[in-house]
């Protein structure tokens, strides 16, 4: 059984735990309001260019009625043997269930593409990890061709990087300290890639596997469909995990106990007036070709949804963690409480000895 000083040495180690954790609730708490405030400013842009997509395509027909086939190859729907998914994780630890329940949903996935060749793209430090750990890295070899730009005897060969697949999973490049520091050029290059592939045919399909953000007590693990574009207005939400009614509960005491705001910013009146331009009965004038608009906003507006699931996925980790630290603040109070009963009770058990030793010996006197 442990003594006196024992106890006091494991009480003051649990308050020191709680310093550091009540820490870091605060912290987090600080950078979800941020992470929450950026979130929320991406939706008005993802808004307005569904809106202007919208109105573009009930203006203009999708199908070229010389050719016969789709203005845009985006809008392209093949049968799905290669696949990408994109998953999108946090970068550290202590946010409870938050990455697990990601990688869940991302096995879950992969368990049902069957035979298709699928490349996992993983964003997030923690996917990162999983992906190295249990499949191999993509393999790319370097090929000597013909420069195209020059004559074919005059011209020099230039080199071209060639895939070879060596299993049906693999994983490709690493987008470490992206969600760290979420900037808009990054995401779209990275979105503008993404597209490129699909358009030469290197992929048939893009998923993403991520956290969706909507307030504290309000998120949710989806796996959406991001390419093909097969109707804009609505989102192509494959599967999702819900949290359950006591992780709801706990995020909703760390929110308050942190002064953080538990609904979500009613912006429906934002909304009502964004989805007016798509809507609104008035003849646009477009100057540019149908091929030539679509070149242009398609691609943004794949970069926009990339960089909006980035962002509330960070503002879902931050939640994740401060509801975490909320939960270890309260069980080191619990410990510390639990320690003291104890160590009170040995203190007393042995004043109680040492009172009995007494007046036994003065009794034998």
């Amino acid at each position: 059984m442990a003594s006196v000083l024992d106890l006091r040495r494991r009480i003051r180690s649990v308050k020191s735990t709680r310093q550091i954790t009540k820490a870091m609730k605060m912290v987090s708490a600080a950078r979800l309001r941020r992470a929450q405030a950026r979130a929320m400013a991406a939706r008005p842009y993802v808004q307005m260019i569904t809106s202007v997509l919208l109105s573009l395509i009930r203006r203009i027909e999708i199908i070229d009625p010389e050719t016969g086939n789709l203005r845009h190859p985006l809008f392209a729907m093949r049968p799905e043997k290669r696949v990408l998914l994109i998953v999108i994780s946090g970068d550290r630890g202590f946010a409870g269930a938050f990455n697990a329940n990601i990688f869940k949903a991302a096995l879950q996935f992969i368990g049902g593409s069957g035979d298709k060749e699928l490349d996992i793209e993983p964003v997030g430090n923690k996917a990162i990890d999983l992906v190295r750990r249990r499949y191999p890295r993509a393999f790319y070899n370097e090929q000597q061709v013909e420069n195209p730009a020059e004559p074919p005897t005059t011209g020099k060969p230039i080199t071209r990087r060639v895939r070879e697949r060596k299993a049906r999973i693999e994983g490709l490049g690493d987008h470490a300290g992206m969600l760290e520091k979420l900037n808009v050029p990054t995401v779209f290059d990275f979105a503008r890639d993404v597209v490129s592939r699909y358009m030469h045919e290197e992929i048939d399909g893009c998923y993403l596997v991520y956290n969706e953000f909507k307030s504290v007590i309000q998120q949710r693990i989806v796996t959406e469909r991001l390419l093909p574009l097969i109707d804009i207005s609505k989102r192509d939400i494959t599967a999702s995990i819900e949290p359950t009614p006591e992780e709801r509960a706990a995020a909703a005491e760390a929110a308050t106990t942190a002064g953080v705001q538990l609904k979500e910013e009613d912006t429906r009146e934002a909304d009502e007036e964004a989805k007016k331009f798509g809507t609104a009965e008035v003849d646009y004038i477009y100057d540019e070709p149908a091929e030539q608009l679509f070149n242009v906003l398609l691609p943004q507006y794949v970069a926009a949804k990339m960089y909006h699931a980035m962002a509330e996925s960070v503002a879902a980790e931050h939640a994740a963690r401060m509801t975490a630290m909320d939960a270890a603040t309260n069980n080191a109070s619990d410990m510390i409480d639990s320690y003291t009963l104890q160590m009170n009770r040995l203190r007393q058990a042995a004043i109680t000895k040492e009172i009995i030793e007494i007046v036994s010996g003065a009794a034998a006197v």
